[in-house]
């Protein structure tokens, strides 16, 4: 399964469910932290080459916020988040109630909302990738880095190209009652290691679907 067109409809299927549990689980948790309603659209999951990975998420060139995280365990692989900047301020205003501080030019406090954010966000997908497989999986300690999305990527694309050509892109949109008009959209960007997604599809019984 080297390639993005060796995933058959089921497959995707799956992924597809994986990413509706995890996107309730981050509403779920956001809600809770917020203390108000958050919303989610159901997410967009798409199977894409490393190039056409880049494009949906705005350009080589283009600055983007991230998180990074390495996934461990029975499954192992790294997961982003990337979202524009300005976005993100957006989501350290709305976590902080201090629409002032500034993620871009590096204000402490910001940043370390920005990662508590990942943490949530992605440890939602991962939760939910381990509770959907019955698989033990652990995420790393979160990163945060905003640069060109070339530059942060390339770190996670090293040793995979070698082996595989593909990544799992899940598109998700988020909005709360000050956001509902502007919604604020993300990609989470799954990198796994070429045998961990023919592992799932194996325990859950469709790896040879056609």
């Amino acid at each position: 399964m080297n390639h993005p067109f060796d995933y058959t409809a089921i497959h995707k299927d799956v992924l597809k469910e994986i990413a509706n549990i995890g996107a309730g689980n981050a509403a779920t948790s956001l809600s809770e932290m917020l203390n108000q309603p958050v919303h989610m659209k159901t997410p967009v999951v798409h199977v894409v080459s490393f190039d056409e990975m880049m494009e949906r998420a705005g350009g080589k060139e283009e600055v983007q916020a991230a998180i990074h995280v390495e996934l461990q365990g029975r499954l192992k692989g790294s997961m982003f988040f990337v979202i524009d900047p300005a976005e993100a301020e957006e989501f350290v205003g709305l976590l902080t109630g201090n629409k002032n501080l500034s993620l871009i030019e590096g204000d402490s406090f910001a940043i370390s909302a920005f990662m508590e954010l990942g943490n949530i966000l992605t440890g939602s997908y991962v939760r939910a990738l381990s509770d959907f497989t019955n698989l033990e999986i652990h995420q790393s300690v979160p990163s945060v880095a905003i640069d060109m999305l070339g530059a942060m990527l390339t770190a996670g694309l090293i040793e995979i190209s070698q082996v595989s050509d593909h990544a799992i892109m899940i598109e998700t949109v988020f909005s709360d009652e000050t956001s509902e008009k502007n919604p604020l959209q993300g990609h989470f960007i799954l990198l796994p290691d070429p045998e961990a997604f023919q592992q799932i599809f194996e325990v859950l019984g469709v790896a040879d679907h056609e």
